[in-house]
């Protein structure tokens, strides 16, 4: 099936509508009846109603009142669109004895290495960062044949070891002690002062006790915290453990996340499994519950919600060029890069597959050599193209899936949205503290009139004796002096 049957594209987004919040595919019938109203006896209705509107209410209002209608049209959208849905989890109790004993399996690949070299030298325009490991062409291509033991470039390519002389670098003591979680690792990131930080809710005190939640910070960042958050030198605030990164390898803040978002199995070699959520969100759910509900009681490795209105990764580049997320001169020639290698839009005959475009705010994963073999490769994406990694996600999953029996959970994003919560960034946040100030400035209370007890005050004005009538038409002249008449607006 084609992948226009799959609903109307609109907009400079080429979104296409779905008739249902994320589940459901929207079928091709009701969009031939919406164009089949549009008919001519149709147009003649709407000209003979808007005179009789126009002339009752004027035009001015008219426009006024469409403005409003389509104003409480997007908020409905965005409401719905925004909207968690609901999600059955099990007490931490129950999630614990699901929890798998041993690892799962890992189809065909065993044994996962890296490439480490002291000089790394570019002979190709495009090979990414020395950070990345420069991957030629022909490496980054042999990278896709899966077999039973690999070699291949996971970032910190130039270094003794991960966080140390890699770039991404981390204090040795903090190595050694992210290198002794062995469970359960909740990661964030705030790099470039570019949000706040959320603490945890609803976690249990098992979870408190076993699994361990760290965000990494940068410099900035770091400043920024001191004074506003409590960050001291024990480096913690709530249940994060903050950590601070030097030396960061990529200029743009935002590729710089992908570090952490994507290697947390090099960052931590000894965990089980992680859990990955953008530092503009707020976890609300506990961890065993999320990793139980969308890895354990399904058998899945890897989890990630699907983006909530795109499942195209044409429509997401060209949505990316819209918004300005990234210049377009690179994003068109990832596309056409990917395009020379079979990429096609989506369509109905990629199912089981529901989409590929994720909302990549959250990763769920268990640290076996498969899934760490895709997060690398999608990094390696990341690292030599564009920061958007929306964009390289299938191209990635797809090549591996057509080798081995693997695949991943890639549920809806309003589900997503039940267990964490999104905030507005920091400088949007600040925004909207500045823009209240303004409209509803504090000014102080006036400051009480006292009158000296030495001072009297001045004698009353005695005024002549009026008659009765005189003092009605002075009382009516008053009124009308304490009450002027107001034209053209309110005093």
């Amino acid at each position: 099936m084609a992948a226009a049957s799959l609903g109307l594209r609109s907009g400079s987004y080429g979104s296409l509508h779905q008739q249902l919040q994320d589940g459901a595919f929207p079928a091709t019938q009701p969009i031939l009846l919406r164009r089949a109203a549009r008919s001519f006896s149709g147009v003649r209705e709407r000209e003979k109603v808007l005179p009789r509107i126009y002339k009752f209410v004027g035009r001015r209002k008219v426009g006024i009142l469409l403005m409003l209608m389509i104003s409480a049209a997007l908020l409905s959208f965005v409401s719905v669109i925004s909207r968690a849905c609901p999600v059955c989890y099990i007490p931490v109790e129950q999630a614990l004895f699901h929890m798998p004993y041993s690892p799962s399996p890992s189809p065909v690949l065993k044994n996962l290495h890296y490439f480490s070299e002291a000089s790394l030298i570019s002979y190709e325009p495009n090979g990414g960062s020395i950070f990345g490991g420069h991957p030629s062409l022909m490496q980054r291509n042999e990278s896709f044949t899966i077999k039973e033991s690999m070699t291949v470039h996971c970032g910190f390519a130039n270094g003794r070891k991960p966080g140390q002389g890699t770039g991404f670098n981390i204090d040795d003591d903090i190595l050694l002690e992210m290198e002794e979680c062995y469970n359960v690792v909740v990661a964030s990131a705030i790099f470039g002062n570019y949000d706040l930080m959320q603490q945890p809710k609803n976690i249990s005190d098992h979870t408190k006790k076993n699994a361990c939640f760290y965000m990494f910070i940068d410099e900035k960042t770091e400043a920024y915290m001191r004074n506003s958050s409590g960050l001291d030198d024990s480096k913690r605030v709530g249940l994060w453990r903050v950590v601070l990164v030097r030396n960061l390898p990529y200029e743009d803040s935002r590729r710089n996340g992908k570090v952490p978002k994507l290697l947390l199995h090099r960052l931590f070699p000894n965990a089980q499994f992680s859990i990955w959520i953008d530092g503009k969100l707020q976890l609300v759910v506990d961890p065993y519950q999320i990793l139980e509900r969308f890895l354990w009681r399904e058998n899945y490795t890897f989890a990630i919600s699907r983006h909530y209105r795109r499942f195209d990764v044409f429509e997401e580049a060209e949505a990316n060029k819209a918004a300005g997320k990234y210049d377009n001169a690179s994003i068109d020639y990832q596309i056409e890069f990917y395009k020379k290698e079979g990429l096609i839009p989506y369509s109905l005959s990629k199912l089981p597959i529901t989409s590929d475009v994720p909302e990549g705010c959250v990763i769920i994963r268990e640290h076996i050599p498969i899934t760490d073999l895709f997060t690398c490769l999608w990094f390696n994406e990341v690292d030599r193209f564009t920061s958007r990694d929306q964009i390289s996600f299938s191209t990635v999953r797809d090549k591996i899936m057509s080798q081995v029996d693997w695949t991943i959970n890639m549920f809806m994003d309003c589900e997503r949205r039940n267990f964490v919560v999104q905030a507005y960034h920091r400088d949007l946040l600040e925004q909207r503290k500045a823009l209240a100030a303004m409209h509803h400035p504090v000014h102080p209370p006036p400051a009480a009139v006292t009158r000296d007890k030495d001072t009297k005050a001045p004698p009353l004005r005695k005024l002549p004796g009026k008659t009765p009538a005189r003092r009605g038409r002075d009382k009516r002249s008053s009124s009308r002096r304490r009450h002027p008449r107001v034209i053209g607006g309110n005093l």
